[in-house]
């Protein structure tokens, strides 16, 4: 009996102490990689509080930096001089000296992405899932010599199917295709689907968010982009994924409410070259594809040919946080309007402040939610900023004609943003994202227009209404606020 007791005494104590070594190992990977002291106390006091469940989820959901994508990027434009050197090329010529109203707004962000404006550039404003839709398909359907496609949910219903039939109808044809998904957002995707496209020609691979080992136990990184190239001629990016509840076809969702944009011109190049960046990442290798500018079309007929346009890659991958830098230079720079619109507004304090003294000083600021929940959490915790955004004058809109998921930024009349990045700190800090960027006063009246036409099937939210709510929803809502960091 004394020797039972023993050897279990023996095993615990040897099981104690591996975990306090590995709490240890932890704690100091906390500290030397939190990107704030808010998360590194956080996740810090978590783990000695309740070190059996916030270990394993700091492993899991922790991670902040995504550091081997840069090296292979790094490794990758090493191996590929001539094609950088073709690309660089180009580019160049097309780089646009901005005027000094345009640098006010955009300079900063050439110097954050690392990328430049372009000129000379048209873009389209797509509302919603049947014009978004049609517009890409007859694209594609135009294809002559190569497709890129990624998006962060396909699903295998109508339209998806849809979808990978003219991908493969295409194939057919001799058009190269190549079809990038993440893992974590197409988790529900049957291989059946993808083995479809593979079995007819079609170059398939996922984001592979987990490869390395630093990353390996990792599932908090998703590639959020959605980017559709054709023969480098025209580019689309948004808001929207392929699937029937983008199209308002989900009974469960109702209406879906998203804005992407079609782009011709050289701006073509650099969401191109974003997807070169992902695709080489997953891959090892470099698709073909062109860059020639005279292949490029003109006159789509949305009101200018010479737009000048970035298209802003964001990620785990920036030494800064660029997600957050590009919305607070955003807001930053407004002067008389600030519009933006968002399925969730999860954000930390810089944000917030920077949205506050905004409107302190004048500019009317206007953040425009979904009335309804896709994600009850982030839904829940936008509620519990409410009080602080009215006192300072900032203006807060639930959009109730089905559920709002456009992802748009109007600065002025000067600037607009249209992409896939959400007014939380997931997109700021954790997801690979894109935003097509235009400097360009026709393009921001229509963007205006727009979201003028969205505000009028808004209810304006006011703190009151949440202090009216019951004692449970407001409970509910302070604790999802305190999930705020990894929502």
């Amino acid at each position: 009996m004394l020797e039972q007791w023993s050897g279990k005494f023996a095993v615990g104590t040897i099981l104690l102490f591996g975990m306090e070594v590995l709490a240890l190992i932890t704690l100091v990977n906390i500290v030397m990689k939190a990107r704030s002291a808010t998360s590194a106390w956080g996740w810090g006091m978590s783990v000695l509080a309740f070190p059996f469940v916030a270990m394993p989820l700091y492993w899991i959901l922790g991670g902040r930096t995504f550091p081997a994508y840069v090296k292979k990027l790094r490794l990758g434009r090493e191996e590929n001089q001539h094609l950088m050197r073709e690309i660089i090329a180009t580019l160049r010529p097309c780089f646009a000296k901005l005027s000094p109203v345009q640098a006010h707004y955009g300079e900063v962000l050439e110097h954050l992405s690392d990328m430049r404006f372009a000129g000379g550039n048209e873009v389209c404003l797509l509302i919603d899932g049947k014009n978004t839709f049609d517009t890409i398909f007859e694209a594609v359907e135009n294809a002559e010599r190569y497709v890129l496609v990624q998006f962060f949910i396909v699903r295998d219903d109508d339209l998806g199917r849809r979808f990978r039939d003219l991908l493969v109808k295409k194939a057919g044809q001799d058009v190269k295709v190549h079809f990038l998904y993440d893992e974590i957002g197409c988790y529900g995707l049957p291989k059946h689907y993808l083995r479809s496209l593979s079995e007819a020609g079609i170059e398939v691979s996922d984001f592979h968010s987990t490869l390395g080992p630093s990353n390996r136990f990792q599932i908090n990184f998703r590639n959020h982009r959605k980017i559709v190239v054709v023969d480098g001629r025209v580019a689309f990016a948004g808001g929207h994924n392929m699937g029937d509840e983008y199209m308002g076809n989900d009974p469960r969702v109702g209406r879906w409410r998203d804005t992407h944009v079609q782009v011709t011109g050289p701006a073509v190049f650099s969401l191109q070259l974003v997807f070169l960046g992902d695709w080489y990442w997953a891959t090892g290798s470099v698709p073909e594809m062109t860059w020639d500018s005279t292949t490029q079309p003109r006159g789509m007929g949305c009101g200018g040919e010479n737009m000048t346009v970035l298209a802003l890659p964001t990620g785990p991958v920036d030494l800064l946080e660029g997600g957050t830098m590009f919305f607070l230079n955003a807001i930053t720079r407004s002067r008389e309007r600030l519009w933006m619109a968002s399925p969730y507004f999860v954000t930390d304090e810089s944000v917030r402040y920077s949205l506050q003294l905004a409107a302190l000083r004048g500019v009317d600021v206007r953040i425009m939610l979904p009335e309804n929940p896709d994600k009850w959490i982030p839904w829940l915790a936008s509620f519990a900023f409410i009080g602080e955004m009215e006192a300072a004058g900032v203006k807060v809109y639930r959009y109730g004609d089905g559920f709002l998921h456009q992802k748009v930024i109007l600065v002025d009349d000067q600037m607009a943003s249209v992409g896939t990045a959400n007014l939380d700190n997931r997109s700021m800090r954790l997801n690979f994202e894109v935003s097509m960027v235009v400097l360009d006063e026709t393009f921001a009246a229509g963007v205006a227009s727009m979201l003028e036409t969205d505000f009028g099937e808004c209810r304006q939210e006011k703190h009151s209404d949440f202090l009216n709510r019951p004692w449970w929803f407001r409970l509910l809502s302070r604790l999802a606020r305190l999930a705020a960091p990894v929502l």
